[in-house]
């Protein structure tokens, strides 16, 4: 499905979060929004998801009007957001974490269980995990859980929020590759991400969100060509403390399948 985003407005209280935002995200296509910590990335999906409603502008899937609909409504139409942070059931193990994915759909039984066999299919770390209680596991492996919670859902639109963040090389390259993977099936994904040198190379289009509004937007390839766009957005910075031993911030610390050429297009 094509996520059209017309002019939306996004305010809290006095604050405007948004300002006149426009895009799409196309079926197929994976769409990063790059930009700093309080650009407004976040603001966006969660509007989008259907968590705030807009002071103006229109959102549209596939050119129905969406704009302001609550996010259980949208769930039920394919729209999925993963949040930052991940926000898991702690207390419950992973395969429970993967159910409550499924709850309002009325899929049960064989069919739940095979919905989670085939999230596990993109994360095979987490067939030995099914077991464990989420809080146990390294923010990587929550990572995933929280990716394939969506997942089990068989979204037609994904939206991610940092799904990299404070985790190391490896798993980001696991991470990316897989939400790559996802939109090569055919999936809309839009993802908001800080880590933008690495995200760049595996995503189709790239929107560059500052203050509020988008000041680029472009295909990947063009923006990592770019030299404004690398100076202000892929050039080093102090990495994050990570509970997986590592952060891949800047190009240099990338690993090298995210360092090489782009993924094809």
């Amino acid at each position: 499905m094509t996520l059209s985003i017309a002019n939306l407005d996004v305010r809290y209280g006095a604050v405007r979060a948004l300002r006149g935002v426009s895009l799409r995200a196309e079926t197929g296509r994976a769409t990063a929004l790059i930009g700093a910590n309080g650009a407004g990335k976040t603001s966006l999906l969660r509007t989008v998801a259907g968590l705030h409603r807009p002071a103006g502008g229109r959102v549209e899937l596939d050119g129905a009007d969406i704009t302001g609909a609550p996010a259980h409504r949208l769930a039920r139409r394919g729209v999925c957001l993963v949040p930052e942070g991940r926000q898991l059931f702690t207390e419950l193990t992973v395969a429970e974490n993967l159910r409550m994915g499924l709850h309002g759909t009325g899929v049960r039984g064989a069919e739940a269980n095979a919905r989670i066999e085939e999230a596990c299919g993109l994360f095979p770390a987490l067939h030995d995990a099914l077991g464990r209680r989420s809080g146990l596991l390294s923010g990587g492996q929550q990572q995933m859980v929280a990716i394939a919670r969506a997942l089990v859902r068989r979204p037609s639109v994904l939206l991610l929020d940092e799904p990299s963040l404070g985790l190391a090389p490896r798993l980001v390259t696991e991470i990316l590759t897989t939400v790559r993977r996802l939109a090569d099936d055919g999936v809309t994904v839009l993802l908001a991400e800080q880590n933008a040198a690495a995200t760049l190379r595996v995503a189709h289009r790239g929107v560059v969100v500052q203050n509020g509004e988008i000041v680029r937007d472009d295909e990947a390839a063009a923006l990592l060509a770019d030299d404004e766009v690398s100076r202000h957005y892929l050039g080093s910075s102090a990495p994050p403390a990570s509970d997986d031993a590592g952060y891949a911030g800047t190009p240099a610390e990338l690993p090298a399948v995210l360092r090489g050429p782009l993924l094809p297009s």
